[in-house]
């Protein structure tokens, strides 16, 4: 596949494009959060080295935590995202695109130490350039992707006209275009918006403007505003 662009169909029928995201934004997204441990490690090693070997224990202990369960209760409680995927604009997704749970998350992340070898990722590296859709060797084990984060988009503008429900039923494409022509209102020309208006409302040549306000008003209904 010449994109790393995947479609995927939920079982309501509807289609999901997931990006995969490369070796490369991964190891960014890696680095990101290694430095935020090594923060935390370096505050914990000052603060509980004043307790003697009592203090080097706690810290071993909160090493093992912090190493084995960050990674894994970011992506359960953060919707598959740690700091350093969210700086980079990844997530952690199952491969239907459902959010990652606690059995995938703990599989993919206790299978990054097999990754790790035999230095730096490599074994990781290579099972990522190696795979269509950049899996290391932990997500081909738990069944779960790297993507890239939607971005999420202002909703489009539609003119403040007071809500008013159609005259007639409507099937849900036909929803779909008066909402869609409302949205689109600012970038099309009088002109257009009047043609597209009179072929809602044949009757009304005279009145074109008044279909168009009625087209607006019927888009602010289906959009569940008051006014």
């Amino acid at each position: 596949m010449l994109d790393t662009y995947r479609a995927i169909e939920t079982p309501e029928g509807v289609e999901l494009r997931l990006r995969a995201a490369g070796p490369v934004v991964r190891s960014l997204a890696w680095m990101i959060d290694l430095l935020i441990r090594g923060g935390v490690y370096i505050v914990l090693a000052i603060v509980l080295s004043k307790l003697g070997k009592f203090g080097w224990g706690l810290l071993l202990v909160g090493l093992f935590l912090i190493e084995w369960f960050y990674p894994v209760l970011f992506e359960v409680y953060r919707h598959g995202v740690t700091p350093g995927k969210r700086a980079m604009g990844l997530c952690v997704v199952n491969d239907d695109g459902t959010p990652v749970g606690w059995s995938a998350s703990m599989i993919r992340n206790l299978l990054r130490y097999v990754d790790f070898l035999p230095v730096l990722y490599g074994f990781g590296l290579i099972s990522m350039l190696l795979h269509p859709d950049f899996k290391r060797l932990g997500d081909i084990a738990a069944g779960t992707r790297v993507v890239y984060r939607d971005a999420k988009t202002k909703a489009a503008a539609i003119p403040a006209v007071p809500a008013r429900p159609p005259h007639f039923t409507l099937n849900l494409e036909e929803q779909r275009a008066v909402i869609n022509f409302a949205e689109r209102s600012r970038e099309l020309s009088p002109e257009r918006m009047e043609e597209l208006a009179d072929i809602a409302f044949p009757n009304s040549e005279n009145q074109r403007n008044s279909g168009i306000s009625q087209l607006h008003a019927t888009a602010n209904w289906l959009l569940g505003k008051k006014n």
